[in-house]
């Protein structure tokens, strides 16, 4: 297993850009990454962009930013109003957000949902994601669900014990309206991250998994 590292001493990481397209996509993809992140480098910047809310999901998603964000130097959440499960009838305005996005930032790395995710909603995020950012680091993340669409990705980021059980406290304190889904436990968020774990071949026992189509090493 090669190790690479997010930024260095002489050119720090700066700025990232997560992209969900549900309340708490974001925190269950990539959250433990996001906390070691923002703990290892105290200058970066967060843009955080959640397309599809309503009022009480909303809320819950502030809490879930602000768990997820502090200690970070300059973040910006922003949770919009898209239909739930409506995004292909809404691509064009979705489309338009994320070329505003673009207009306002320009992240070292980018966070977004699996290409090959079987919720309609995550894939035009996804393909959107690609069609506005061509020179950028773009790293998707997976959502376990009923679906079964867990692939075989080939980016980890190792997780230690104490990242994990904050992650997972934070999904589960934040978003208590899902509480109610089967699936939505502390048992199937820990156990994802110790079987990535095991797949990243890594020294410690936990990981988030990412897929990354293009990386270029100079």
């Amino acid at each position: 297993m090669f190790n690479l590292f997010l930024g260095k001493k002489k050119q720090p990481l700066r700025k990232i850009l997560c992209l969900g397209a549900h309340c708490d996509d974001i925190e269950i993809g990539c959250g433990g990454t996001i906390l070691q992140l923002v703990h290892a480098y105290p200058e970066l910047e967060v843009d955080w962009v959640v397309f599809s809310s309503n009022p009480a999901r909303k809320r819950e998603a502030a809490k879930a930013a602000r768990l997820f964000l502090n200690g970070c130097a300059t973040s910006r959440v922003r949770i919009l109003g898209f239909r739930d499960s409506y995004f292909p009838s809404e691509r064009k305005k979705i489309k338009d957000t994320v070329q505003k996005i673009k207009e306002q930032t320009s992240p070292d790395v980018i966070f977004t949902h699996f290409r090959h995710d079987l919720h309609q909603d995550h894939r035009i995020i996804n393909e959107l994601t690609w069609n506005a950012f061509r020179a950028h680091l773009i790293l998707e993340y997976e959502i376990p669900k009923y679906d079964g669409d867990l692939g075989s990705p080939n980016l980890f980021v190792s997780l230690d014990e104490s990242t994990c059980r904050a992650k997972v406290k934070n999904i589960l304190d934040a978003f208590s309206s899902q509480s109610a889904k089967a699936w939505f436990t502390e048992d199937t968020f820990r156990a994802l991250l110790r079987i990535r774990g095991i797949e990243s071949g890594g020294t410690k026992k936990f990981a988030e998994a990412f897929y990354c189509r293009k990386a270029c090493i100079e």
